[in-house]
């Protein structure tokens, strides 16, 4: 099988790029993931150390693979996310969460791109999306798609960095693509802006001090000198892609899965702050928020009606002081203190 002919099809699929490496194409991975844990920068996230050895050498995770196919699928916002921080009383929530399940749409693209490949190869296949232990960004420079920028994402020259990964590991051998070289230069720009300073270094992530790892993650009440500079921002953060350079290259998102709910945009806190566990399952569902659940989602909500400085909000806060999740009771106090104050 010609990798031209699977690189045509995949674009027909709807991908907007597909690159090929081997399995045992990242042995540096192993080595930066072995110390990231050591130094407990994964936080609670134990299912990261969980398979460690798999996500370290890909080869190990099915000896039969002979190729791997990373596939590329922009999901670019119309607006800048960064304007949504400078309204305090608007939840922001991350781009690639504001509409449905990005693990659906792009597996259900792998799988279809995955059954041809089959019909026409007799090869085997696994699909995987982000929640196998695979380390996409690796193997997606491996193959040539781009390369991990000193916010750790994945950066490319067609693409930007508002896009998702999936993978194809085959038994077919497949034509390898020269691996991406990394082009950040002395850029800063992503670094900078972290408003909780997760990059010890460039190149490095603490995700402890992430706030995409603070609200979709971490359990419990997040650490009292987190909470302020979490701002509004209720699910995930954009910030460190937001300001990337390399984004005058990307593409418009294809599938109209990415396309934003209107709802979803600029939601208001005192709307979220009600939400109960039925609303909550209501109104997210399809949606990769729904994972967080009602609880924990609430509990962000109230960590920016606590950095609103809007007085008004404080009503909402004072409704659920008394929350049966300790968390939520905790956030909706500490709101309570800083509107009083």
């Amino acid at each position: 099988m010609d990798a031209a002919r699977i690189r045509a099809e995949a674009e027909a699929q709807g991908f907007a790029r597909m690159g090929v490496c081997a399995p045992d194409a990242i042995p540096q991975a192993a080595g930066r993931l072995g110390q990231f844990l050591a130094e407990d920068m994964h936080g609670q996230m134990a299912w990261m150390a969980d398979r460690a050895e798999w996500r370290g050498n890909p080869a190990t995770l099915w000896p039969e693979a002979r190729s791997v196919i990373m596939l590329a699928e922009p999901y670019t916002p119309d607006v800048d996310p960064l304007g949504l921080l400078e309204q305090p009383e608007i939840g922001a929530i991350s781009v690639y969460a504001r509409n449905k399940d990005y693990h659906d749409l792009v597996k259900k693209r792998l799988k279809r791109l995955g059954r041809w490949l089959v019909e026409q190869s007799g090869c085997q296949i696994k699909v995987f999306v982000d929640t196998a232990p695979v380390m996409e960004k690796p193997l997606a420079q491996a193959a040539g798609l781009g390369w991990q920028g000193k916010h750790t994402n994945l950066l490319s020259r067609q693409l930007g960095n508002w896009f998702f990964l999936g993978s194809i590991f085959t038994t077919l051998e497949l034509e390898r693509d020269a691996p991406e070289i990394e082009k950040c230069g002395s850029c800063t720009a992503c670094l900078d802006i972290c408003p909780t300073n997760a990059f010890p270094a460039p190149f490095r992530l603490d995700a402890r001090r992430c706030i995409s790892y603070l609200t979709i993650e971490h359990k419990g009440p997040v650490p009292l000198d987190l909470r302020e500079k979490m701002g509004n921002r209720i699910y995930g953060c954009d910030d460190c892609l937001a300001v990337c350079p390399w984004n005058k290259f990307a593409q418009d998102a294809r599938d109209a899965g990415y396309w934003a709910r209107v709802e979803l945009v600029a939601p208001r806190l005192d709307d979220l702050a009600q939400l109960t566990d039925a609303t909550f399952r209501e109104v997210f569902s399809g949606s990769p928020i729904k994972r967080i659940g009602r609880d924990r989602f609430v509990r962000n909500v109230l960590y920016a009606i606590g950095n609103s400085a809007r007085p008004d909000l404080r009503r909402c806060a004072q409704a659920l002081t008394d929350d049966p999740d300790a968390a939520v009771a905790d956030a909706a106090r500490w709101a309570m203190q800083r509107l009083s104050s």
